[in-house]
C-alpha cells in the first residue's frame, strides 16, 4: 500500500509523491486501476482554491478526518471527482487526482468511458478518472490505506524529480496562479491546461441606478 508518511506531512508534499502510484477500484464488474500522471493539491484553511477554505461542512467533512481517505464530491451537476485526503484529523487538506494510464481493468473502463476515443483518454481529466474507476458519492470516506478495501491507493513506481512538472492548477478563480499542480512531464495521459473562464460583468441599461 502507498505509505501514510507523506499524507501526514501535507498535501505539497504528498501531490509529487502521489505520481506513479496506483489507484485501484473493486465493485461486482470487476477491478480498475489506474496509475496516476497529474495531480492537484489543496492547503484547507490557507487555500481559497480548496473546499475547506471556509470551514468544516457537511459536504466536505471527509476533508477534516484522518489522512489517507477518500474526499469524494460531486460538480456541474454531472461528475465525480477523487480527492486523497492529507494531515492529521481535524486539519483538512487533499490532493485531487486528475488523470492517469489505465494498468488493470481496461476493458471495464472502456464499458464506463465509451466517449473516449482512446486508451490514453479512458482517466484523462479527473471526471473521467472518477468515471473509469466507477466512483460515485457513496465511496466518499472510504480508507484508501486499508489492503482491503473497495478502493486502494497502492505503491506504484516512482516517478523520477526531474520528471515532475508544476503549474497552475486547472479552473481555478481563487489563487489561480499557485503552481500546486503536479504532473508527469511529457506522458500523453496529462489533461491539457484550462485557466477559469472569465466572467465578463453585464453592461448596465440605461435605466441603471
Amino acid at each position: 500500500m502507498f505509505s501514510r508518511g507523506p499524507l501526514l506531512v501535507g498535501p505539497l508534499t504528498a501531490a509529487p509523491a502521489l505520481l506513479g502510484a496506483v489507484i485501484c477500484s473493486t465493485t461486482d464488474q470487476g477491478e480498475v486501476a489506474v496509475r496516476l500522471t497529474e495531480v492537484e493539491a489543496y492547503d484547507g484553511a490557507l487555500d481559497p482554491g480548496s473546499h475547506a477554505y471556509r470551514g468544516r461542512t457537511a459536504r466536505n467533512a471527509v476533508m477534516f478526518g484522518e489522512p489517507g481517505h477518500a474526499y469524494v464530491y460531486f460538480t456541474y451537476g454531472m461528475h465525480y471527482c477523487l480527492n486523497v485526503v492529507c494531515r492529521g484529523a481535524g486539519t483538512a487538506g487533499g490532493v485531487l487526482l486528475r488523470a492517469g494510464q489505465v494498468v488493470r481493468g481496461e476493458e471495464l473502463a472502456r464499458s464506463r468511458r465509451q466517449a473516449a476515443r482512446t486508451a490514453r483518454d479512458l482517466a484523462r481529466g479527473p471526471a473521467n478518472l472518477a468515471q473509469a474507476l466507477g466512483i460515485d458519492l457513496a465511496w466518499d470516506g472510504v480508507d484508501l490505506l486499508n489492503s482491503g478495501s473497495r478502493l486502494r491507493l497502492e505503491r506504484g513506481r516512482r516517478v523520477a524529480a526531474e520528471l515532475v512538472a508544476t503549474g497552475p492548477r486547472v479552473g481555478l478563480r481563487a489563487a489561480p496562479d499557485v503552481p500546486w499542480r503536479y504532473w508527469v512531464s511529457g506522458d500523453s495521459t496529462v489533461s491539457a491546461y484550462k485557466a477559469a473562464a472569465v466572467r465578463e460583468k453585464p453592461t448596465p441599461g440605461p435605466d441603471a441606478a
